[in-house]
């Protein structure tokens, strides 16, 4: 208890510590004064210090069972496993809260530490900014969502309630914590997108500071959001891996503004050009990242994935967005006017490829915002609940990716300023022709009626062909002997292997999702032990259920076994039904059986009563084709970030600016 004790003493300390950080920043910024600087630096590195020893209260507390801790007997049991006593601590409203603090000020310390290249008064620019947030965030978590509130003794339980049994599975306890280390890295982006505008100043310099820390966010979302897909996958038990619910276009929004100013940054460094569009993405990122983290956490929505529900709270959060995001935005509008537009270019260049990769982004996170706050809006105006489902997204989002897409790899092989065309697409007719292949292929080998599914085909083989074109390109191959192009190959920096790798995991995962969701087959019947239904060309069969004691729940379990026409066994699993006594849920965990890229994907459903009166099962079979290459291909795409972070180009602490010659 007296761990518990410290642990909220040490998080109000915290709140202390920040709004010192805030003032001694700030005024290190305003006087310039390395003193009040570094003072800044120590309480940023402080703060965190803090808030690590108060959520390693919170996991202690949840690991000893202390029930007398609220949080703790609202989401904790003693039969729980070890591994989700500890992901408990991050479940629950008050746990997530405290772990976004924790991701916030530990990249306000990764900053004062790492950030020694930094001019000394940007530097404590972003750190005031950080600050800021900091008090924004701990003051909100320390008065209205604390999570170490203790209970009286007469009212402090012998038992928990347990948590969500959904939440209880591995890839859910990483799951948030890599969703918010990419959510809260936006802040940093954020913060430098504030100094700037203060300082009135954004240069190349500036743009190469940014990017190593948009990268570093923009990799771990796409994991976080990559683990959050493949947990509803196979959790959910439904069959598929993304319904366009709106907590995952939370994750999805930051995402696609995160992209956009990768690219749009690469500009501003190269050339000097859209300073002024690159603060605005800067801005957007973090606003999207705080829009999720209200979505999620302030009982608005009702979705599987949201397991919040107080509007009390939700309306703090809203507040907290709305000062954050209008002062950022109300600093850019009074600003950015005075900003310099930076290098001109022709409209055939690098420059205008990613200006129009930059506006089809944005213009995808804009429909992805109308559909998933639109419900909403409607609503609170005339009380009338609608729903935006897949039918919108296909129909906006997808045609405006699919033109992203055709773009990406015309973007590299164009030269910066002034570029040629014909000469980038005659370079491009290997990718050109391994697209055309694929979907012809497709259209003559799998189904002619499948023609867009076809297409998206094409469309992965030209994002991989054209990364490989990339590479091929930038070593001249086929133009210099073998010996050397090998030699040229091994001295490309890694920043060009990430950006064709992040480039070719987007293609992989474009083809597992448009064979996937145009080829599945499913089938779903209710059958009695030793019954069996037909799966596409396989069969499958349910053996004797069992019932199971697990350690904190019961289970019924049926195996299954899928045979081939001529009785060839394909694959076994025993998928379950778990009950949860401690809160009275019932789950599912399916089976999944992996053959080659594809699974098939087997759910035992509730019982019920058979033909001839005898017990059955309601038993749901999917054969998922290609599937691994959905989870895959982002993996790919997060390497290649990571990839590119460690080039010796991009390393945090940056080169300071080059300083103007002093006049005689």
């Amino acid at each position: 208890m007296m761990l518990d004790e410290l642990g909220a003493f040490v998080l109000c300390l915290a709140l202390a510590l920040s709004l010192a950080q805030l003032a001694l920043s700030g005024r290190g910024a305003a006087r310039r004064s390395m003193v009040f600087s570094q003072a800044g630096q120590a309480a940023a590195i402080s703060t965190f210090a803090c808030v690590a020893l108060a959520f390693a209260a919170l996991i202690h507390a949840f690991v000893t069972s202390d029930f007398s801790v609220a949080n703790v007997a609202a989401n904790s049991h003693t039969e729980k496993p070890m591994l989700y006593k500890v992901a408990a601590a991050w479940g629950s409203h008050e746990g997530s809260i405290l772990l976004w603090c924790l991701m916030l000020t530990g990249y306000g310390a990764a900053v004062a530490v790492f950030g020694r290249g930094l001019p000394q008064r940007l530097k404590a620019l972003v750190l005031s900014v950080q600050g800021a947030l900091g008090v924004l965030f701990l003051g909100y978590t320390v008065l209205a969502s604390n999570p170490m509130w203790r209970l009286a003794q007469a009212q402090t339980p012998v038992e928990g309630n347990s948590l969500n049994p959904l939440l209880q599975d591995p890839a859910l306890a990483a799951h948030p914590p890599i969703l918010y280390s990419g959510y809260v890295g936006f802040s940093v982006v954020f913060g430098f997108a504030v100094a700037a505008l203060i300082e009135g100043k954004i240069d190349t310099a500036w743009a190469r500071w940014v990017r190593p820390w948009t990268l570093m966010a923009w990799s771990l979302l796409t994991v976080g959001i990559t683990l959050g897909a493949f947990w509803a996958y196979y959790e959910l038990g439904w069959g598929g891996w993304w319904f366009w619910d709106p907590v995952e276009n939370a994750s999805f929004m930051p995402w696609l503004a995160g992209a956009a100013l990768l690219h749009s940054a690469i500009v501003t460094e190269k050339r000097g050009a859209l300073p002024g569009w690159t603060v605005f993405l800067a801005l957007l990122g973090f606003t999207f990242s705080m829009l999720g983290g209200f979505l999620v956490r302030s009982g608005v929505l009702t979705s599987v994935h949201s397991f919040a529900v107080d509007p009390a709270r939700g309306i703090l959060l809203l507040s907290i967005l709305g000062v954050t995001a209008g002062s950022g935005f109300a600093l850019f509008a009074w600003r950015a006017p005075a900003l310099k537009p930076g290098g001109v270019f022709a409209p055939v260049s690098r420059e205008s490829a990613m200006v129009v990769n930059n506006i089809l982004l944005t213009a995808c996170a804009a429909t992805v915002l109308l559909g998933t706050l639109y419900p909403l809006i409607r609503e609170a105006m005339g009380g009338e609940t609608v729903s935006v489902g897949p039918p919108y997204f296909n129909l906006t989002f997808i045609p405006l990716m699919a033109v992203a897409i055709v773009l990406i790899p015309l973007g590299p092989l164009l030269s910066w300023k002034r570029a040629d065309a014909r000469g980038a697409l005659q370079r491009l007719w290997a990718a050109a022709a391994a697209a055309a292949g694929t979907a012809i292929l497709g259209l003559l080998l799998v189904s002619p009626r499948k023609a867009l599914a076809c297409l998206g085909l094409g469309a992965g083989a030209w994002l991989i062909g054209g990364a490989a074109v990339e590479l091929a390109e930038r070593i001249r191959l086929f133009r210099i002997p073998l010996a050397e192009a090998r030699r040229r190959l091994r001295g490309l920096p890694r920043g060009a292997y990430g950006v064709a790798l992040a480039h070719a995991g987007l293609g992989v995962f474009v083809l597992g999702a448009s064979f996937e969701t145009s080829w599945r087959v499913e089938a779903a019947e209710a059958l009695g032990q030793g019954g069996h239904m037909a799966l596409g060309v396989y069969q499958v069969s349910l053996g004797a259920v069992i019932q199971v004691d697990g350690p904190n729940y019961i289970a019924e379990r049926g195996p299954l076994v899928v045979t081939k026409a001529d009785g060839t066994i394909v694959c076994r699993a025993a998928p379950e039904r778990r009950f949860y006594p401690a809160g009275g849920q019932t789950t599912s965990e399916v089976g999944i059986c992996g053959r080659g890229l594809d699974h098939i994907y087997l759910v035992l459903g509730d019982r019920r009563q058979g033909a001839e009166g005898d017990p059955a099962w309601l038993v749901r079979a999917y054969v998922n084709p290609w599937v691994r290459l959905i989870f895959a291909g982002p993996f790919l795409m997060a390497l290649g970030g990571a990839l590119s972070l460690s080039d010796r180009r991009l390393r945090l602490a940056a080169p300071a600016r080059k300083k103007p010659p002093v006049s005689a």
